[in-house]
């Protein structure tokens, strides 16, 4: 990419971050032109290697002439709420590639692992032309299930020492998951590791997501063993996808989301005006509404909509 369509691009994505005046347009636009691009999800718990895998990932797609996007979701400085690793110094080896853009983003507090804006910036990197998008999470040890809304398929990363993390997540983990790998396989307890793993997803048998049966890989990113292999997987999951129709559901699915989404967003907008924040304020705290109850004010929100409009608290 050129530098002034780095600079495009960065900027598009800043008005979609922030809420910007051009932000609806931009991303109406992207609707109509994109949802073309593979987004791949990669998740996993803190120290797992994502990051390195992503970067393993990124060469070998984007040396097979793939244009590739990379949005990796950082911790949020507590001071100004930006992505406290910028633009991931790990991936500099990538910076060069013409075919490859890389953009941090701030969880701002999503426990989740995912910023809320994370879907929509996907959106307007899959309208600007990217073929994949690759999603990394904070990894903040939970099940991360915003991923498997955003992405087409589901990466979880891990390592021999992560049997307490399985422990924790198994039954979440093993419902978003697509395709396990056990990262850094030359540690001790790789095999134990991968033989767990195997057990587990041969229990679920026909309950696997999407009646794929999902494999459990091997690699060790940092020496770029075992990538090439994962490259092949997220192929046949892909191929998958578009010969079962699954591609064009998962994309219904993700419009359906939005919609309901946006329909939630305005109407929130419009229903708390100042007069209905002021009612909400008076029934809590000029009343001191300890002995009421949420429910209750809800119900008189919702009931006297008509009356609160016209008689302006």
């Amino acid at each position: 990419m050129k530098a002034e369509e780095i600079r495009s691009l960065a900027s598009k994505i800043s008005q979609v971050e922030n809420d910007g005046p051009k932000a609806r347009e931009l991303l109406d636009k992207a609707w109509r032109s994109g949802q073309h691009a593979y987004r791949i999800g990669i998740t996993g718990p803190p120290g797992a290697g994502k990051s390195t895998l992503v970067n393993g990932l990124a060469e070998k797609l984007s040396d097979e002439g793939k244009k590739i996007a990379i949005v990796s979701v950082d911790p949020s400085s507590p001071f100004t709420g930006g992505a406290v690793l910028g633009d991931r110094i790990r991936m500099n080896a990538l910076s060069g590639k013409d075919n490859v853009y890389i953009r941090s983003m701030a969880t701002r507090g999503s426990l989740g692992g995912l910023s809320m804006k994370t879907h929509d910036v996907c959106d307007i990197l899959d309208g600007y032309g990217f073929d994949i998008i690759l999603i990394e999470t904070v990894g903040v040890g939970q099940i991360e299930l915003d991923i498997a809304r955003a992405a087409d398929v589901t990466l979880t990363v891990l390592v021999p020492e992560s049997g307490d993390d399985i422990q924790a997540m198994k039954a979440g983990i093993m419902e978003i998951t697509n395709i396990f790998v056990v990262n850094k396989a030359d540690r001790h307890g790789a095999e134990a590791m991968i033989l767990n793993l195997q057990s587990l997803t041969r229990l679920r048998g026909s309950k696997s997501t999407n009646n794929w049966e999902q494999p459990v890989l091997k690699a060790i990113a940092n020496k770029g063993l075992g990538v090439e292999e994962i490259v092949s997987v997220l192929n046949n999951y892909l191929y998958k996808l578009k010969t079962e129709k699954q591609w064009i559901e998962l994309r219904l699915n993700r419009m359906n989301e939005k919609v309901k989404q946006l329909i939630s967003d305005d109407l929130n907008l419009k229903f708390w005006n100042k007069d209905r924040k002021a009612y909400l304020k008076e029934e809590i705290y000029t009343k001191q509404g300890l002995n009421s109850s949420p429910f209750t004010i809800v119900e008189k929100l919702l009931k006297s909509i008509e009356t609160l409009d016209n008689s302006h608290i």
